[in-house]
């Protein structure tokens, strides 16, 4: 065989494998196909995405979009699953009793940090793996637009100075609208029992109960009240957030009028506890490049929610934070069990 033909052959092996490793494919190669790709053999099957609240819903709208895009960067389906009841307890714990192999995984919300302060069921966020937070929405003081109180230091005034005398509302008997309350009056030196809380199913019915006259306040997201604000039927006198939000900058945090308190409503991708650490690091990974997209941007923008990124270890601290803070409002307001 002549020598140049032996030495193109020799070549050849070599040349095909630098194809392939600049690829992201090859036996040969030791580096993953993606910066997410670090566990390569997932996933194996489609992936079961539980929701613990209804279809329709914000959180329900949140999980399907964010499953539309991981299933199109894992080349694989997602099939987002509703689990309603108890509250939340029965969807977080279908996430928490899964397997731990990463076809089960969940959008877990703020509830999974306050549940088992109400006595609603012993689970903890202890038996979930966090993945990522993917957006947070705080609460706000909303009041109707000929209401009385041009701030929230008069609006805590006349609560004070007449325990009871106003109402409020937002969500059921110790949702996180009803925390917010409480945490908001007990901050301000005030019984929890200052402004008087009304169930509600939510927050939509709570703003028609607000503008039809029969309760004074709602502490819902001021996302949740943004119709009948722009409308100027309802004002919002604050946010409980660390900054002024970019749809409603004329609103002033709590902060800004002298009470140092935040409080919001969560969303975050979650598995059962004992997840692979290698699943975890490809799936944070993913929902990295998701919640960084203009295409999420351009969705939660639209339906006005908030964007807040945390990866799997900073989420992980945070729902430690949140399950200390909630049960220590809850405590102190008499909502725990």
């Amino acid at each position: 065989m002549p020598l140049t033909r032996r030495l193109r052959l020799a070549v050849l092996p070599v040349a095909l494998s630098l194809v392939l490793a600049a690829c992201g494919g090859g036996a040969s190669s030791n580096a993953p196909a993606s910066p997410c790709d670090t566990a390569p053999d997932f996933p194996r099957r489609p992936i079961e995405m539980i929701v613990p609240w209804a279809a329709g819903g914000g959180t329900d709208s949140v999980a399907r979009f964010i499953g539309t895009q991981l299933a199109e960067r894992l080349g694989t389906q997602v099939n987002v699953v509703n689990r309603t009841g108890g509250g939340g307890v029965v969807g977080h714990s279908a996430i928490a009793t899964a397997r731990p192999d990463g076809t089960t995984i969940g959008m877990a919300t703020v509830e999974i940090t306050m549940m088992h302060w109400q006595g609603l069921t012993e689970l903890t966020y202890e038996q979930l793996t966090p993945i990522g937070l993917v957006n947070s929405d705080p609460a706000g003081v909303t009041v109707r637009s000929d209401a009385p109180w041009a701030d929230v230091k008069q609006l805590l005034a006349e609560a004070g100075a007449q325990p009871g005398a106003t109402t409020a509302s937002g969500t059921g008997r110790g949702g996180i609208w009803d925390l917010a309350r409480a945490g908001m009056l007990l901050e301000a030196g005030l019984p929890a029992d200052a402004i008087r809380w009304v169930p509600s199913e939510g927050a939509a019915p709570a703003l028609q109960e607000l503008v039809a006259g029969g309760v004074h306040v709602s502490t819902a997201s001021l996302v949740e009240n943004q119709t009948m604000i722009q409308a100027g039927r309802a004002k919002a006198l604050a946010v409980m957030a660390e900054e002024r939000l970019p749809n409603f900058p004329d609103v002033p945090t709590l902060r800004e009028q002298g009470l140092d308190f935040t409080m919001a409503a969560w969303r975050g991708i979650t598995g059962p506890a004992d997840l692979p650490e290698d699943v975890v690091g490809e799936l944070s990974c993913h929902l990295d490049a998701i919640v960084h997209s203009p295409a999420y941007e351009e969705f939660m923008g639209t339906a006005g929610f908030g964007i807040v990124w945390r990866n799997a270890q900073e989420f992980g601290a945070y729902l430690a934070e949140q399950d200390a803070e909630k049960g220590e409002i809850m405590r102190a307001a008499g909502l725990a069990a």
